[in-house]
Order: C-alpha cells, then sequence, then structure tokens
C-alpha cells in the first residue's frame, strides 16, 4: 500500500497544512477527538507528540503540555493502543514525533511494527543521529512502510543538506530559526534561509516548521516551501478549552 504522505504530495504541491498536538493533552483522552476534528478541519497531516520528560527541540508551551500529558498517564504504549481503530475514522497521514529514549524502551522492531499496524505514516526524532539511522534503523523503517523525516536548520551546511535529500523517503523538515519550538513569533529572518534551500532544488518536498504561530506566517513559511506544520499556537489554543473539539476547528479556520 503506497504511504499516504507519498499520496499527499503527489496531489498537492503547495499550501500543505499540518497540525502538531501532544499525544493525551489537554486530557488523557483527547488525541483521537482533536486528530478527528482536524481532519474534519481540513487539515493536510497531522503531527502527534509523544510526550516525554526531556523534549530538546521543544518551547516552553510544547513542554508544558508533555508535563500535563505525562501526569495525565500517557505513554507511547498507551499512545499506539489508543491509536488502534484510528483508521475507521481518520485517513489523513499521521505522523508521530518524538525522542528517541521511548521507542528504544519500546523497541525498535516492535515500534515499527505497531505504527505499521495502527496506520502511522511517518516519524519525526529530533535525536536520532542519521548515520545510526541509516546504519541501524533504515532497514526495519523501510520493512513497515515508515517514513523517516530529518531536521534542518539555517545552521545545516549544503552538503548535509544534499545527503539528507538523498536519503529522504518523505520530506524535510526545515526549521524555521535555531530557537526551541514557539519561542517567537513568525519567521522574520528566516527569508534568506529559506529561499537559499528553495533554490538548491531539493527532490524532496520541504515543510517549515517551529514559530508558525497564525495565518501570517503560514503564508509566508509556503511562499518557500510545500507547507508548513504549527504547534505550540494550535497547543496554546486547545488549552483550557471545556470544548477541544471546537477550539481544534476554530484555530484551523483562523489559519485558511
Amino acid at each position: 500500500m503506497m504511504n499516504r504522505l507519498d499520496l499527499l504530495f503527489q496531489k498537492k504541491e503547495s499550501n500543505i497544512l499540518s497540525i502538531f498536538t501532544t499525544a493525551g493533552y489537554p486530557k488523557l483522552n483527547d488525541t483521537l477527538p482533536v486528530v478527528k476534528a482536524l481532519q474534519e478541519a481540513g487539515v493536510d497531516f497531522i503531527e502527534i507528540g509523544i510526550p516525554f520528560s526531556d523534549p530538546l527541540a521543544d518551547g516552553p508551551v510544547i513542554q508544558d503540555s508533555s508535563t500535563v500529558a505525562i501526569e495525565n498517564g500517557m505513554t507511547l504504549k498507551l499512545l499506539l493502543s489508543q491509536m488502534e481503530d484510528i483508521r475507521k475514522e481518520v485517513s489523513l497521514p499521521i505522523l508521530l514525533m518524538g525522542y528517541i529514549n521511548p521507542v528504544l524502551q519500546y523497541g525498535i522492531e516492535n515500534f515499527a511494527k505497531k505504527c505499521s499496524e495502527t496506520g502511522v505514516d511517518g516519524i519525526i526524532i529530533p535525536d536520532l543521529p542519521m548515520r545510526e539511522y541509516l546504519e541501524d534503523y533504515k532497514q526495519i523503517f523501510d520493512q513497515y512502510n515508515l517514513k523517516n523525516i530529518f531536521l534542518v536548520t539555517p545552521q545545516t551546511s549544503e552538503e548535509r543538506i544534499r545527503f539528507i535529500d538523498e536519503h529522504s523517503n518523505g520530506f524535510i523538515y526545515l526549521v524555521s530559526s535555531s530557537s526551541t519550538t514557539g519561542k517567537k513569533a513568525g519567521i522574520d529572518g528566516a527569508e534568506e534561509y529559506l529561499s537559499r534551500i528553495q533554490k538548491m532544488n531539493l527532490k524532496s518536498p520541504t515543510i517549515v516548521g517551529f514559530n508558525i504561530s497564525n495565518k501570517e506566517s503560514f503564508l509566508k513559511a509556503t511562499k518557500y516551501a510545500s507547507g508548513a506544520i504549527i504547534g505550540s499556537a494550535f497547543v496554546r489554543a486547545i488549552t483550557n478549552q471545556a470544548d477541544v473539539v471546537s477550539a481544534a476547528k476554530n484555530f484551523v479556520h483562523t489559519i485558511r
């Protein structure tokens, strides 16, 4: 079966909107209702964050949501069991974003197999070194039709970007700035870097993340890439909301 991410990029080359939501947040059983609401609101693909106690790339908003989710009882094992029937109702590409420790504890092969069974299309593991992935894990991920997404930052050399492009089979995640997620509003100052990558004519689609928070920054980012991911602003929008489904939909409607 063709990976849903491949199908998305075949069908749509620009203006792709992805939303990041933390699993088990605001409440333990909110993940699936939020994902369904995002699909209904017209999002193109969804990233579900696996809560972790030391999320290096995440800013305070996502860190706090991770802490709450862990206190709620969310674990990688529980998330994957919650997702067992998700494909009965959700057809969008779904990616899991997390850190390597919980995945190693779960077992790489078990994790890849379970992702395949639950309909996860790809994973983003910011602290998984590329060489390690290529030598130890790529074969397993390929076997289970699981895309592994690499991150590029403004500091990444052209040589390394080309190397990442050569080995990417989903999209390349362009981190808009050197800060953590949600640290600043908008992507002012990132245009030169995004334009430079755009001119490299990479074979892989590119999606911009970090500090995309509203329609303005979304439209700015998508001038240089196939799409953009919104995380902290969305997590903030569903925080302390009695009706997370309506809050999720309302947020997406402010973007498009």
